[in-house]
């Protein structure tokens, strides 16, 4: 089995490093890097912050904008190439071929992370500012949520068209990004039904906005990348949440694929 989602995983990256929009959204994301630095020229000596806040901020956004745009056309390429059924008559499972996506695109994923993260460090370098441990833990966590972010894009794709599975990932990405403010209508006395659907959605969105805490309270305490932020226990007990939510995702995925119908 693992020599089966070594070779999907394989092929997988090697299919997704030659899509040009990804050239096209590593351009964009190194333009947004450099854009920064006439941000911080024009800021009143707050480079380092707007430096920061730019560079992460473009892990976060390109990175998950990058997940769903492979996480919604690798695995619904194969079907609509109808090179699935070629696949599906080898021996190899179902489930391994929808794994053995998901890793192939999780590996791409990752060296585009390294790609932004390496913008930023080049960016900070430029503006004379350090690669911090706060700014490591950060792009750690950033990671994290792009990989979420495609296994929800693999979840849709499992049985939806790439358009709707676009819009429903991006979706999720945006109600868990605001999980915080949802939570709020919810403790309002007089949110009524609406508090009720909010709770519900709360149960089944993931909640991304662990993933970006910089700038906001985490166990009553102001939390940020230009001074104190989480330790490594908070990115380790994140990162349990990661895989948990991932797994959920593609077991859900794999057990929908498995039973379609690709007569």
């Amino acid at each position: 089995m693992i020599g089966r989602l070594y070779a999907v995983a394989l092929n997988t990256f090697r299919e997704a490093i030659r899509h040009r929009i990804i050239y096209g959204i590593v351009a964009v994301a190194i333009a947004f890097n450099l854009f920064a630095i006439v941000l911080g020229a024009m800021s009143l000596h707050q480079e380092a912050r707007i430096a920061r806040d730019v560079g992460l901020a473009g892990v976060s956004l390109f990175g998950s904008i990058t997940a769903i745009v492979l996480g919604v056309s690798l695995l619904y390429g194969e079907v609509q190439r109808r090179t699935i059924y070629t696949i599906i008559s080898k021996p190899l499972e179902r489930h391994e071929f929808v794994l053995g996506k998901y890793l192939g695109m999780a590996c791409t994923l990752l060296v585009l992370v390294a790609v932004f993260a390496g913008a930023m460090a080049l960016l900070l370098f430029i503006q004379d500012v350090p690669f911090s441990a706060a700014v490591t833990k950060a792009v750690a966590l950033g990671a994290m949520e792009v990989l979420v972010v495609a296994a929800i894009a693999v979840f849709f794709s499992s049985f939806s068209s790439p358009y709707l599975s676009g819009v429903f990932s991006f979706g999720l990405f945006f109600l868990g990004r605001v999980t915080p403010e949802m939570r709020r209508i919810t403790e309002q006395d007089d949110a009524g039904a609406l508090g009720a659907v909010i709770d519900a959605a709360l149960v089944a969105v993931p909640d991304l906005h662990i993933f970006a805490v910089s700038g906001h309270e985490v166990d009553g305490e102001h939390v940020s990348v230009h001074g104190e932020f989480v330790g490594w226990d908070y990115v380790v007990t994140a990162g349990g949440y990661a895989l948990l939510v991932i797994g959920v995702l593609l077991a859900l995925a794999c057990a929908i694929f498995s039973r379609r119908d690709f007569a």
